[in-house]
């Protein structure tokens, strides 16, 4: 029997991390707007030396993001930038873009490196390379299916880390669509995106699926729409705790705490259960029970791509 798996979590502030530990998580994505996307908030830097006292209390961890597209005004500022939170004493940082891992070497900093490149990490030798590189661990594409993500583990030389819960971005643009709509239709556009965040509730409906709301957002890195349903892999949890994948996130974007704090506490139950004894492991139907009482009525709990043959 492999090793139990994190429960990884993003958290939008100090008091969500010390909810989300409490709850059962073992580790928090935190992380500050300028440098990673589709945060549940903002920490500043010295917000992430708290965290990481808070945390490691705790003995969770904590990893931040630094997954934005990094422009090469941000480039200059960056080295600083990991310098810092290597001095916070951070266990990770996520990053996409290979300035990230350039500016790491460049410092000769010791910080682990988890590879997330979107849509992109949908192989074991892609994600080796970037082990070649520094990386220590693949944040797996959303879109790859249960058969893909099991049957690559025994090939991959790093950590993995799949989404096992929550909403998925779909679409991202750095332009300002929701002002360019609203001056479109002749209304004032917003200062700076300042109204048109996370908290306004915006979401999109096509026409052909009205049934379906797909949240949308704008803040400094430009506009985001997020996916119509959740993700909810709980009844299958146990292959992917068989395959031996090391991290599995719940996406807290858009949801409140007591939802959160829920769903973690439902998980833990899963992966406790499961490893206390695999050979005779059940899902339990009152832990799905448990979450579908506070799932919103319109978001649907889905497999995602688990079980889809498409991919892109």
């Amino acid at each position: 029997m492999g090793n139990k798996p994190e429960l990884l979590v993003p958290a939008g502030s100090l008091s969500e991390l010390q909810s989300y530990l409490e709850a059962g998580a073992d580790a928090a994505l935190i992380g500050e707007e300028k440098y990673g996307m589709r945060m549940p908030g903002s920490f500043t830097p010295e917000e992430i030396s708290e965290a990481v006292k808070l945390a490691h209390a705790r003995k969770g961890k904590v990893y931040v993001s630094v997954t934005n597209i990094i422009s090469n005004e941000l480039l200059e500022e960056l080295p600083h930038y990991l310098q810092r939170l290597e001095q916070a004493g951070v266990d990770g940082i996520q990053f996409g873009d290979p300035a990230v891992l350039q500016a790491v070497r460049s410092m000769n900093l010791n910080l682990k490196l988890h590879w997330n490149a979107e849509m992109t990490s949908t192989n074991y030798a892609t994600a080796n390379y970037w082990g070649s590189k520094g990386a220590s661990r693949v944040v797996l594409a959303r879109e790859l299916n249960m058969e893909e993500i099991t049957e690559m583990q025994p090939k991959l030389e790093i950590e993995s880390e799949v989404q096992i819960h929550g909403m998925t971005n779909i679409y991202h643009s750095k332009r300002r669509l929701v002002n360019s709509y609203l001056t479109h239709q002749g209304r004032t556009p917003e200062p700076d995106g300042a109204d048109l965040g996370r908290e306004r509730g915006l979401f999109l409906v096509e026409a052909e699926r009205p049934g379906e709301k797909f949240p949308i957002y704008e803040d400094s890195n430009g506009t985001h729409i997020m996916s119509s349903d959740d993700i909810c892999i709980l009844e299958d949890l146990h292959h992917l705790m068989a395959a031996g994948v090391h991290s599995f996130k719940i996406e807290t974007l858009l949801k409140d705490v007591r939802y959160n704090t829920i769903v973690i506490r439902t998980y833990r139950k899963a992966i406790e259960s499961y490893f206390s004894n695999p050979d005779d492991y059940e899902m339990d139907e009152n832990w799905l029970e448990e979450i579908r009482e506070v799932q919103d009525p319109e978001r649907e709990l889905s497999f995602g791509f688990f079980y889809k043959e498409q991919v892109y």
